[in-house]
Order: structure tokens, then sequence, then C-alpha cells
């Protein structure tokens, strides 16, 4: 195989899928994502401590935000953030600001020229139109999941060119074993000899994609990128247009007008098989955004319940099994990769299968 043509195709199809996502929830602006660390100190400590909030707390870990917030002090009145971008187009006109505007002296949510922070969004005061493309906390992990897998790649892809007909060194010794088992185990298997290699740099992007995605998300005070359902959906439409546009007459003739059956069963038959098309993008969707999001509320959970009861002993017990459910999702980072390729590979297999004569 042609290394060069192999890694450029996936490169072009990267840069396509990061876009495409990007898209989704915001657009690049040219300001760029401040990285100075801030630090909001209250001017007045409360004579009461506030109550612990474990649902408060575990999804703003969760949840995406117009800060990239880190930790906070045990008295809350330390909070540790990078404050993002927020680009708002409303009846004003275009407004580009940093989101600690939203924040007062007391590291309060306050409104700023005639907007406001409402459950995360960004709403006018006055009830008008707002146009919110900001560069949230999700965004901005996609731009770093994006900018390690290039770099990753184009290294892979320069050892490739300076060691032709040597064995595998480095980081291209690493990375190799996964290609060949996505190109020859995954697409050659499920898809067939014969059309398997025009989708190779597609599925490649998808596995690394999710897998680099899934594995940022567990470090601590990162983004829940791959447990975000607008991710997971712009993923599964991408799967579902490259699935359907490379149907061939046969795929579309066994969902439409199945052979073998009687006419008149498929009054029944041809609308369950079209309901199909569209449940297949569905579960990959769902599945991939439920089992991330499902490890991650598990293992905050198990952290919450330590100052929920505030006993030593729940966190002897809490702690080395929140070790242990770590990594669990480090296993369930790769499997959850692994498993949307292999039904996206089924998926194409079946689109693109020859009639059997």
């Amino acid at each position: 195989m042609n290394k060069k043509v192999y890694f450029s195709n996936i490169f072009a199809f990267l840069f396509l899928i990061s876009s495409t996502l990007f898209a989704q929830e915001n657009k690049e602006d040219s300001t760029a994502i401040n990285t100075e660390v801030k630090t909001h100190i209250e001017g007045e400590s409360t004579t009461e401590s506030e109550k612990f909030d474990p649902g408060k707390m575990m999804m703003g870990h969760i949840a995406d935000e117009h800060e990239w917030h880190f930790a906070s002090s045990a008295d809350e009145h330390t909070h540790y953030s990078i404050p993002l971008p927020c680009i708002v187009w409303n009846k004003g006109g275009l407004k580009v600001f940093s989101s600690n505007r939203f924040k007062n002296e007391h590291h309060e949510e306050a409104p700023y020229e005639g907007l406001k922070l409402e459950e995360g969004k960004i709403v006018a005061e006055d009830g008008s139109f707002v146009l919110d493309l900001s560069i949230t906390k999700n965004v901005a992990s996609l731009l770093i999941s994006f900018f390690l897998l290039l770099v990753i790649f184009f290294t892979v892809a320069k050892s490739y060119k300076e060691r032709v007909g040597k064995a595998p060194k480095g980081l291209q010794s690493a990375i190799e074993p996964i290609l060949l088992f996505i190109r020859d185990d995954v697409a050659k298997t499920n898809i067939g000899e014969k059309h398997y290699r025009r989708f190779v740099p597609y599925l490649l992007t998808v596995f690394f994609f999710i897998l680099f995605n899934n594995l940022l998300g567990l470090l601590p005070g990162s983004a829940n990128v791959t447990g975000n359902i607008a991710i997971t959906l712009v993923l599964a439409v991408i799967a579902f247009f490259v699935t359907n546009l490379n149907g061939k007459s046969t795929y579309w003739g066994h969902i439409f007008a199945m052979p073998g059956v009687p006419k008149w069963l498929l009054i029944l038959l041809t609308p369950v098989e079209i309901i199909g098309v569209f449940m297949k993008p569905i579960s990959l969707m769902i599945r991939l955004f439920a089992n991330i999001t499902a490890g991650h509320l598990i293992l905050l959970s198990l952290i919450a319940l330590i100052f929920i009861f505030k006993s030593f002993g729940v966190a002897l017990i809490a702690v080395p099994f929140s070790v242990f459910m770590n990594l669990i999702e480090l296993l369930v980072a790769f499997l959850q990769a692994y498993i949307f390729t292999v039904l996206t590979s089924t998926y194409i297999g079946a689109a693109v299968e020859e009639a059997h004569h």
C-alpha cells in the first residue's frame, strides 16, 4: 500500500470530521483561547458553608461550559479556571469577549452587556434572539485532540517515508499494529476484499478520534467530548451518509422490495427496513454517548460519597473502588472506539455487498 497516499487520506478525512464537529456547536474565531489560569477570590466569607450538592458537582463535570474549570478550594472561595472566548451575535451585532465577563468580583454569575448565562447557555436579558458561536470547553478539547492527531499521524507518516523497507521504530511501531488491525481484521473482514481499501481512512479516523477523546476525557479537569450527545450525533450522521451514499442497488432492493418475500408482506417489512436505516446511526449515537457518560457518572458518584458522608471509612472503600473504575473506564475507552468502528464497517459492508447469483 502507498503509505503517503494512505496517511494523506487519513489527514483529509480527519480535517473534515473535525471541522464538521466544530461547526456543530461553534465556529473558530481569530480570538485566541486565553490560557492564563485566573484565581477568583470572594470578597467576604459566608458564615455557614454551603451544603454539598452531588448532582451539581457531577453535572458540572460532564456538561459543557463557557470556561474550563479545573478546581476550587475547600471553602469555594478560590476557583482555578481558564476563561474561554464568547462569540455572540445579538441584535447589537457581533460581540466577542472573555467568559470571565459573566463573573463579578465574588465569582458569582452576573450579566454583561445585556447578556447572561442561564443553565450554561448565553441568553439575552430581554429575551431577544442570541446566536452563540462561542468556543466552549468541548470545542477547545476538540481542537486539542485534533492537534494531537495531526502531530501523531504526521510523525508516523514521516517515519514511513524515512524507513521504507525497514522495521517500524518509535511511535510508528506503537501505531502500526492498530493500523493493520483496523485494516485487516475490521475493514477487510466486514466490507470485503473488493471495496475495503477506500473506507480504511474513514474507519481509522473514526477509531482514533473516538479513542483520543475518550482517553482525554479520563484526565482530571478534562472535557467530556464523547459523552456529549451533539458530538456522537455528528459521528452518527457521518456514518449514515457514508453508508447510504455508497449503497448499491442490491442494498436498496433489500430495503424497499426484499426478494423472495410475498408482495403483501412487503407492506409490513418495507417500513420496518426503512426505519432500520435510521435506527442504525441512532444506535451508534446513543451507545457511545450513554456508555461514556455512565462511566463518568459512576466514578463521580463514588467520589461524591466521600463528601456526603464525610467518613474516613467510606473513603477507604470509595477511593480504591474509584481507582478500579478508572481502570475499567480505560478499557471502555478502547472498547467503545472499537465497537463504533466495527459496527460502522458492518453497515458499510452490507451497503456495498455485491449481488449473489
